[in-house]
């Protein structure tokens, strides 16, 4: 089931939802520091994630499913441009080949079209594009708490998150687990997550809150086509052997059938003549 966006950008309102996203897209910035001039895509609930890839020269477009509905982004409404849409994710409006970028947060953990989700992310990713998917991760205490957005839905380990991209042609190119604070709004909480998420990272790697991982656009190599040799699939019969075999020239009765009797005693060749003639 979908969540509503209006939850979820109240919980982006809140403090802790304000430091999530502060971790979550420091990690991604890292990942892609440099987008000039591409298409970047964000799906699922992708508007406090996008921001750092507005101030750059890129051209940066948020869809979310049609259950979740959508709101405008305020960095779109300050440009002027509103890039916000609602789509089904088993058929994105997107020509093939179309995106450099894709970012999915909120999105997987919520559809019950996995399969067909990822198929249309490979589908509009161009060649050499780069996919990111933040997931809950199932050995977190974020999954385990309901009150945040990443505790709704199907979560995943790295190693069950990997396995569903190479199953839909991607290749997982990097992952990590990020989010090692509690989920609390409390002040002390709060104030301790740059070392939380410093400790976490070192020492509790699989406990962290939530799954990043980035992986990219998998090719399949054709085989080049090219003349070859064909070798003979036959030998010479040799003087002997040949003397033994001798023309029959009634081989093929008046029905146009091959006599069998006289098949052991002929020529093969002369048989096969006769009948194509």
């Amino acid at each position: 089931m979908w969540p509503n966006t209006v939850e979820l950008r109240d919980f982006y309102s809140s403090s802790l939802g304000q430091l999530t996203c502060r971790i979550v897209r420091r990690q991604i910035y890292n990942y892609w520091p440099v987008t000039n001039g591409m298409n970047i895509l964000g799906v699922g609930f992708t508007n406090p994630y996008l921001r750092p890839f507005y101030c750059k020269e890129s051209n940066v477009i948020s869809i979310a499913p049609a259950g979740m509905g959508v709101l405008p982004s305020g960095e779109t409404e300050k440009l002027n441009k509103n890039k916000v849409c609602l789509s089904d994710e088993s058929n994105l409006p997107f020509s093939d080949l179309s995106m450099d970028r894709i970012i999915l947060v909120h999105g997987l953990e919520y559809t019950n079209k996995v399969n067909e989700l990822l198929r249309e992310l490979w589908r509009i990713l161009a060649d050499g594009g780069r996919l990111i998917i933040v997931v809950p991760n199932r050995r977190g205490a974020w999954a385990h708490d309901d009150k945040t957005p990443f505790g709704q839905g199907h979560p995943y380990s790295l190693e069950q998150i990997n396995k569903v991209l190479r199953q839909s042609m991607f290749t997982p190119l990097r992952g990590k687990r990020a989010l090692f604070i509690p989920p609390s709004n409390r002040r002390f909480w709060l104030a301790m997550a740059p070392a939380w998420e410093s400790l976490g990272a070192r020492w509790f790697g699989v406990l962290g809150g939530v799954v990043i991982t980035e992986s990219a656009k998998q090719i399949y190599a054709g085989t080049t086509v090219g003349k070859h040799k064909v070798g003979a699939r036959y030998s010479n019969l040799s003087p002997g052997m040949s003397s033994r075999f001798d023309p029959i020239e009634n081989t093929i009765d008046s029905a146009g059938l091959i006599d069998k009797s006289l098949l052991r005693q002929t020529n093969l060749s002369t048989v096969l003549q006769k009948v194509w003639m």
